[in-house]
């Protein structure tokens, strides 16, 4: 596994398991395959409806809960300061754990106009030591300004929909001037038209890899977090294995001119579902 140390100093896992769409009941023995595989990094969310599947798995385990990376989200429906922080106590206790590691606003849903005093209440969870860090989803450069503009704390991570598909490129430049990383979220297009791209099943067959090997390691020398998602033990052990094998400056660069700017999911300032 490879780390990175973001800007507050904490060490997570580059690459993770993420569980949306993954049933209540699947998440438990989902998750647990895969720690077994080596995955220490799970992301969940309210939303998904699956934290308390995701910390039976983690309670069942006998990994020490220090060397395991947990991040959840709020809803768009729990954002202001006093419904984030019921929402966060209440993820907490589904989960069964004592603290999280990375705790998230899952969209900044800019019409409701909420974000800036969802991200203080984020803030006080910081400063209180229930979070280890904190960060955002599917926010544009303009949502991250303010949060700069107005807040104290910089955000650790921007987690986003890209693949090679989308590669978010404007987006992951301001991040890097200040020192804020991209998470993939949506890392392989789920599935989609990017896994039969002749670029990447070239490239794949040149490495004696999968299509979707090819797209995470692109991710991971982007210098990108990325939490790929499935419930196929099979999947889950092959997405994990990117770490013996590196792409070319060619092979990347073939890679990156593939962007069509194109989303699976919704625009973040057309999301306003609540």
């Amino acid at each position: 596994m490879d780390f990175v140390t973001l800007n507050n100093g904490l060490k997570m896992p580059q690459l993770g398991y993420g569980v949306w769409q993954v049933a209540d009941d699947q998440a438990t023995t989902a998750v647990a395959n895969a720690l077994e595989v080596g995955y220490r990094s799970i992301d969940t969310a309210m939303i998904y409806k699956n934290e308390a599947g995701v910390g039976k798995a983690i309670k069942d385990s006998t990994i020490p809960r220090e060397e395991l990376f947990i991040t959840t989200k709020v809803w768009n429906s729990d954002q202001g300061y006093d419904n984030t922080l019921r929402a966060f106590d209440e993820s907490l206790e589904r989960l069964g754990l004592d603290y999280v590691d990375l705790y998230l606003i899952h969209w900044p849903t800019p019409q409701f106009d909420q974000y800036v005093d969802t991200y203080k209440a984020l803030e006080k969870l910081y400063h209180d030591g229930r979070v280890k860090a904190i960060g955002v989803c599917n926010f544009e450069i303009e949502h991250l300004q303010r949060l700069l503009d107005e807040c104290e704390v910089v955000p650790v991570l921007n987690q986003i929909e890209c693949h090679p598909y989308l590669a978010q490129n404007e987006i992951k430049e301001f991040c890097a001037k200040h020192n804020i990383y991209v998470e993939a979220w949506s890392p392989l297009e789920q599935g989609g038209d990017v896994l039969r791209d002749d670029v990447i099943v070239k490239i794949a067959e040149s490495h004696s890899k999968t299509p979707a090997q090819v797209v995470l390691r692109w991710h991971l020398q982007n210098n990108s977090i990325v939490i790929p998602k499935s419930v196929t033990p099979s999947r889950i052990e092959e997405n994990f294995n990117v770490f013996d094998f590196e792409l070319t400056s060619d092979e990347m660069n073939s890679i990156h001119e593939l962007n069509k700017n194109r989303r699976k999911g919704k625009h973040p300032n057309e999301m306003h579902i609540r």
